[in-house]
């Protein structure tokens, strides 16, 4: 899978961790010792981050090796990525190395297991995590859910078209006033609504919404909402959201629901990866 942060973005992360180097490296005079590094997997996980991973050490001096790719699942004891050279270059880039896997095979792993527990139930359908990436993050995030089999919502605002109760707050408009005016502005763009009961998605899917994002919706309440669209003969999709997570997917796909849209991946525990040193002679 390709880097999904550029050289000057890595650069950065360094910077934030040793804008004047490595004092306790200095202070013992590691510098140019040869040495080895090997990240492994402590647990059973899928994998993100590796190629940034590697790149770093590269940036710092040193020869690496991505062993394990992104989307990849691995069971504790596998080896993710290598490298050699000074003592210097490995300990300057180690502990950003190893977040960054952490984190990103965290978020992968949790997308993993909700894609895993749909698949297992007979669905197919997508796991699509939100744009409520920690700011500064959304890169790494994006991969970790693609890494993890699951796809992206929205990238963000620039991206698609979604009118929330929000937007409807400054408006003084009937429901095909608005999504007339949004059709007008981007004819080439789906236009999704986000409802808050079954009410309101009669009235979107009626004024032409393609996909309704139901808030907060139980499953029984999915169910009953497909029901009336389709006795209506309105068939939007449904995309489901607010509070979905892996023990509840398989509930909201048995409703009916056509996309799960959560943000519970961004909030998983990260995955824990080993480091081993050594010399090299």
């Amino acid at each position: 899978m390709l880097r999904a942060l550029s050289d000057d973005a890595l650069q950065k992360l360094l910077q934030e961790d040793a804008p004047y180097g490595d004092l306790t490296t200095v202070g013992l005079g590691l510098g140019d010792m040869p040495g080895r590094i090997v990240m492994a997997a402590r647990q059973p996980m899928t994998v993100c981050g590796a190629e940034e991973a590697a790149r770093l050490f590269e940036l710092c001096g040193a020869v690496a090796t991505v062993i394990t790719p992104s989307g990849r699942h691995v069971l504790g004891g596998a080896e993710l990525i290598s490298a050699h050279g000074h003592a210097s270059t490995l300990l300057l880039a180690w502990k950003v190395a190893q977040t960054l896997i952490e984190y990103t095979s965290g978020i992968a792993s949790e997308v993993a297991r909700m894609v895993t527990e749909l698949r297992a139930a007979g669905h197919s359908q997508p796991v699509a995590c939100t744009r409520k990436t920690f700011p500064g993050t959304r890169a790494l995030s994006v991969k970790a859910v693609l890494s993890g089999g699951g796809i992206m919502h929205r990238m963000g605002l620039s991206e698609t078209m979604l009118l929330f109760p929000e937007h409807r707050v400054f408006l003084d408009a009937s429901t095909d006033d608005m999504v007339g005016r949004l059709r007008k502005y981007q004819p080439e763009k789906r236009l999704v609504v986000e409802v808050g009961s079954m009410q309101e998605a009669l009235a979107m899917a009626t004024s032409g919404a393609d996909v309704l994002q139901l808030e907060r919706f139980t499953p029984e309440a999915v169910r009953q909402c497909k029901v009336a669209l389709h006795a209506s003969r309105l068939h939007p999709t449904l995309a489901v959201a607010g509070g979905v997570n892996a023990s509840n997917a398989v509930s909201y796909a048995d409703a009916g629901a056509d996309i799960l849209v959560s943000s519970a991946p961004y909030h998983a525990p990260p995955r824990d990866v080993e480091v081993r040193f050594s010399r090299d002679v």
